[in-house]
């Protein structure tokens, strides 16, 4: 039900335009001066990584910024892949992380768009009835629209930032990814290698057998179990082999490679083990720079400012006010009059059905929804911090263990071992066995390896944040959700 106010007794003294100026310097007044930003919101998305990381990122919007991408993968793809040059190639030629840029471009559209005074209609309509003519001006605006401009305004910076942060964690996502990725490449490539020069012992040892069974020094068994051991070796050097092509297959998705520089070079084995680290209180740490934490808060502050002006607009859900002019002509008995009343309409939607009780509890309870996210949110961060750390010094304690003593320990068997085989004091069968427990030592300690450099990125991940995304699939509907029962 609509309420009509109009007035056509005096002519209103200002003419159209300058009523409209009035209400574009009230709106601008009321709403800030809010425009683009020169890279997209893109300023301290880079600050903060160089900071926490220490690498470059950058938004390609250009023919020339892509050029100069380009010369910089060519530069990093000029010698062999460290785990620092994935990481910065990662980072300035993954598409997906570009298009997460783009989300946050996106956002800021969003802001200036929520900052901006709504657009008054203009409406015209002529009436012809044989010898009259009426014409109808008017110039409506949206009121409310109008009177909650800082308010949206307000809550579309706080999106904004959020959105921020969001691209940040998208930023340290790939940047992980990509080490986890790089290390099970190098990891794969040193377990082949390896399997490669066991294979070539193997090839040796069951020739050797073959020919002393020719001459009858060596037994039919022993010759099947030097064969069968070639054998096997052959095998696990194969599936070695296929995991070589399909880790290099995932490095090379994440750093958006394609054509000839997908025959990038990695190194043939994983870097030295480093220094173990101490942290304190992982905690808190996590919870003051867990960046996916930080931008959970800002859309819950969001939404509270979101139900705030729900709560203030609930009894007027629609206030539009405007100019009006007419322009009437007619003719009577050959006399031509003409007359142009003008005057100002009012229009309010009255709450008889729905008093806004509907959006202020959806929003309340779309608000409650967020806060305990939010906190089961800061519950599992702690945890993961906690269970980080604990993985993160026990896969050193566990990878130093065969550096430092099961790998030396096993260099000792093999040589014994064979020191006693020449001397005849143990048979085919022992040295073999002894070389299948040396083999799946080395690639036990490989393996261990790999997973002591992957557990450092995943106690980075779970401090700063860009760790699995699984769980924020909830997180992002949330001002979806509140934007439905938010301002009307």
């Amino acid at each position: 039900m609509a309420l009509t106010i109009d007035s056509q007794a005096k002519p209103l003294p200002a003419p159209p335009w300058k009523r409209l100026v009035a209400i574009g310097a009230v709106a601008t007044t009321l709403g800030g001066c809010v425009t683009f930003t020169p890279d997209g919101g893109m300023s301290p998305v880079s600050a903060e990584v160089s900071a926490a990381i220490g690498k470059d990122t950058v938004k390609i919007a250009s023919s020339a910024e892509a050029s100069a991408v380009q010369s910089r993968v060519k530069a990093l793809l000029a010698k062999p892949l460290t785990a620092d040059g994935a990481v910065q190639l990662a980072l300035i030629n993954n598409r997906g992380l570009q298009a997460e840029y783009n989300a946050l471009g996106i956002s800021e559209a969003a802001f200036v768009e929520a900052s901006l005074p709504p657009n008054p209609v203009i409406g015209v309509e002529r009436l012809s009835t044989g010898a009259s003519l009426d014409i109808e001006r008017r110039v409506v605006a949206n009121i409310l629209a109008l009177l909650t401009l800082p308010a949206r305004s307000d809550i579309a910076r706080t999106q904004f930032e959020a959105a921020r942060q969001k691209a940040i964690e998208a930023t340290f996502r790939t940047a992980a990814e990509t080490r986890r990725a790089y290390y099970r490449a190098v990891a794969s490539r040193q377990t082949a290698s390896f399997l490669e020069q066991a294979r070539v012992s193997a090839d040796a040892a069951a020739d050797l057998t073959r020919k002393l069974g020719e001459t009858g020094a060596a037994k039919k068994l022993d010759q099947a179990r030097a064969s069968s051991f070639y054998a096997e070796v052959s095998n696990e050097l194969a599936q070695a082999r296929l995991k070589v092509g399909t880790d290099r297959e995932a490095l090379t998705r994440i750093l958006g490679l394609w054509g000839p520089d997908v025959d990038y070079r990695l190194p043939g084995q994983l870097p030295g083990m480093p220094r173990i680290q101490t942290a304190q209180q992982v905690e808190v740490d996590a919870i003051r720079k867990r960046v996916d934490l930080i931008a959970a808060r800002l859309e819950l502050d969001a939404m509270a400012k979101t139900l705030g002006l729900t709560e203030a607009t609930r009894f007027i859900s629609m206030l539009d006010g405007g100019w009006r002019g007419n322009y009437e002509r007619s003719t009577v008995d050959g006399v031509r009059e003409s007359s142009s009343p003008r005057g100002f309409e009012l229009e309010i939607q009255i709450p008889i059905f729905d008093g806004g009780e509907v959006n202020v509890r959806r929003s309340r309870e779309t608000y409650m929804q967020a806060v305990n996210r939010l906190m089961e949110k800061a519950v599992n961060v702690r945890s993961e911090a906690r269970a980080a750390y604990l993985t993160y010094r026990g896969s050193y304690d566990i990878a130093r263990q065969y550096q430092n003593s099961i790998l030396p320990l096993r260099r000792t068997i093999n040589e014994q071992a064979l020191l006693e085989y020449n001397g005849m004091l143990i048979d085919v069968f022992e040295l073999l066995t002894t070389a299948r427990e040396s083999i799946a030592t080395n690639v036990a300690a490989i393996s261990a390896k790999r997973d002591f450099f992957i557990a450092t990125v995943d106690f980075e991940t779970a401090i700063i944040g860009g760790g699995s995304s699984a769980g924020s699939a909830g997180e992002g509907s949330v001002m979806a959700a509140a934007a439905e029962g938010g301002v009307n």
